[in-house]
């Protein structure tokens, strides 16, 4: 038997231990290899734009990069310089980081197995980072980080929930143990990396998060043996008698309007997704970071501190939503999932009106005082509290069960789509007023909420009534500042 003629699967782990806060020593492993891995990736996507418009694309710099006479010739980046530049390829590779999960989990599915793909993945990212300490390499060094990421970020958090059977009701529990290794390593990153690159050197920096890298691996290689175990087994042969659920004509509604919603929330998620791209260099350029320094301790606050506190209130009102709502349950009728999401696009709008209200408030030469970039974390993170685990229960719901895993591969679509569109409007920030540039991000978080509020008025009714819910136990759903 060739090996493209198997399928790889999971076993349950039987250890029956509970030696990690009740559960299996397995979820350790997994939770801190995940966390060290968030902390390098994200360390590094802190880094990025900064990097790029404050050192790499400089002309003195940019001629040391292999092969980027022939990379700047392409049609999306040609004529682009800058900021624009930057923007442009920040958003390719973002975008691509969300579309190559669903290469990577193919391939580990019909090849390699999870276990194999997440070890070529965790030693191609260590592999990108370290590149990056180059100027020469970074093309390449992208390149690593998106095969990487692609082979690493399903095929980790598809091991959590084979940790335990299926009537095993600490797997919900165990996946929220995981996700707070991910937040982690989202806040810790860009204080240490973020220091060591824009304090120490760029280089600095992105070796920290190659050190981080290599930590991870080394974690997931020495949990290898409470690790999920996984057996071949040849391709079209089922180990259960269960019978596949067949799609249906009654399903197709259902599955067209969750298909057209995918565009949609490309567009909904642009304000949010745009923090880690011109958001973190308009503020580089012109917020009163200083108001947040103390002298007493000589701390001299980043921009790539942004970042961390980003992450801090986006996981603050995660959490604090969710307890409104437990609260608002037990005295009125909760809001649907569709309904959220239009309260989330209304928050979404408030925080782009905070960042139209920054610039055009603050007097030519004087910077923004952070006052208005707090009240916009506030209202974008309620927002986002609002829409993206929300949406993503929307369309688990919504989804026909025949094809509810594979929806949800879909789902993650909105994310490549809005990086792409991200990276292309990062182009108007040095052409237009900086009052127009946010307005035109909320004027998309307007249109994503005015379709979701038609959505609900004239389809939603039929088709979430009709819907049972289909939702994932084991589906992950990362934060995006997360």
């Amino acid at each position: 038997m060739t090996t493209a003629e198997v399928t790889p699967e999971l076993d349950i782990v039987e250890h029956g231990d509970k030696a990690f806060f009740g559960h299996p020593k397995g979820l350790a492993y997994l939770a801190f290899t995940e966390a060290w891995e968030r902390f390098s990736y994200y360390g590094m996507q802190t880094l990025l734009v900064l990097y790029m418009t404050h050192y790499l694309l400089k002309p003195e710099h940019i001629d040391h990069v292999a092969a980027f006479s022939a990379f700047h010739a392409l049609p999306m980046y040609r004529g682009l310089h800058g900021e624009a530049l930057a923007s442009a390829i920040f958003g390719t590779y973002a975008s691509l980081v969300y579309l190559t999960p669903i290469a990577g989990g193919f391939i580990a599915d019909r090849w390699i197995g999870k276990r194999l793909a997440v070890l070529i993945g965790a030693i191609t990212m260590a592999l990108g980072h370290f590149l990056m300490a180059f100027e020469a390499s970074f093309l390449f060094a992208l390149l690593a980080l998106v095969i990487g990421s692609g082979l690493m970020k399903g095929n980790i958090a598809s091991q959590v929930g084979a940790l335990y059977k299926p009537e095993d009701l600490r797997r919900a529990d165990a996946f929220q143990i995981f996700y707070l290794g991910i937040n982690a390593g989202v806040i810790l990153s860009p204080i240490i990396v973020g220091t060591l690159g824009q304090d120490v050197g760029w280089h600095w920096g992105f070796g920290a998060a190659g050190v981080g890298m290599l930590v991870s691996l080394a974690i997931y290689i020495s949990g290898q043996k409470y690790l999920p175990r996984e057996h071949f087994r040849a391709q079209g042969k089922r180990d259960d008698a269960a019978p596949r659920a067949k799609l249906t004509r009654n399903d197709m509604p259902a599955l067209i309007a969750v298909l057209l919603l995918i565009p949609v929330m490309a567009v909904a998620l642009i304000p949010n997704m745009q923090i880690f791209n011109i958001y973190l260099i308009w503020g580089d350029q012109h917020f009163a970071l200083n108001q947040f320094n103390i002298p007493a301790l000589d701390f001299h606050f980043l921009s790539s501190y942004l970042i961390t506190i980003d992450s801090i209130v986006s996981v603050t009102f995660l959490f604090l939503v969710s307890l409104f709502y437990r609260w608002y349950g037990k005295h009125w009728q909760e809001p649907d999932e569709l309904t959220k999401i239009i309260i989330g696009s209304l928050f979404s709008i408030g925080g782009m009106l905070c960042l139209f209200m920054a610039a055009a408030t603050t007097p030519a030469g004087h910077s923004i005082s952070m006052f208005w970039p707090m009240m916009f974390e506030v209202m974008n993170s309620v927002g986002f509290a609002h829409m993206l685990p929300v949406s993503l229960a929307l369309f688990a719901r919504l989804a026909p069960k025949a094809l509810n895993a594979t929806v949800i591969g879909f789902y993650y679509l909105a994310f490549t789509a809005a990086n792409s569109l991200i990276g292309w409007l990062g182009g108007f920030y040095v052409k237009m007023p900086t009052t127009e540039f946010w307005l035109i991000h909320g004027a998309c978080a307007a249109a994503a909420g005015v379709v979701f509020l038609l959505f609900k008025l004239f389809l939603a009714r039929r088709l979430m009534h009709e819907a049972e819910p289909k939702a994932d136990p084991d589906a992950p759903v990362e934060p995006v500042s997360a």
